[in-house]
């Protein structure tokens, strides 16, 4: 199917995607308040998690409602379904991989979704410090 813009605004709306969004520098802030200290988007890790600290194998995941197909807020685009569809799938099942990944190698994963942020971030910054200090304690 061909490209229903040009060349030129492709471009600037593909530049226009963070590889941080606004949430997770929100959550973020709110951790590094509390005192926590940790990496962001380390690449060396493996489907390089938002937020990590590999002292303790904590790897944090902020997942978008669209990207990863939230089953309450994901919405399909109407155009080019095919395409979305088939993009939308393979995000899940990279999380599933990621998700196997880590519970393989020992370490302690969390997934966040956007409406849990954007419905009490400070509830759910304060699930995130409850589910960092557990996994300190098994350590």
């Amino acid at each position: 199917m061909a490209d229903t813009v040009s060349k030129e605004q492709r471009r600037k709306n593909m530049q226009a995607i963070r590889s941080q969004s606004k949430l997770e520098n929100q959550v973020s802030r709110e951790l590094w308040k509390r005192g926590i200290r940790f990496r962001k988007n380390d690449k060396s890790l493996f489907g390089k998690p938002d937020i990590s600290i590999k002292k303790y194998k904590i790897v944090i995941f902020i997942d978008s409602c669209f990207w990863h197909a939230c089953k309450l807020h994901g919405n399909r685009p109407k155009s080019n379904r095919e395409y979305w569809d088939k993009k939308l799938a393979r995000n899940k099942e990279r999380d599933n991989e990621v998700k196997e990944y880590y519970k393989q190698n020992g370490w302690n994963l969390k997934r966040v979704w956007e409406h849990e942020i954007k419905e009490n971030l400070d509830q759910t910054v304060d699930c995130i410090v409850f589910f960092i200090e557990q996994a300190k304690t098994k350590e």
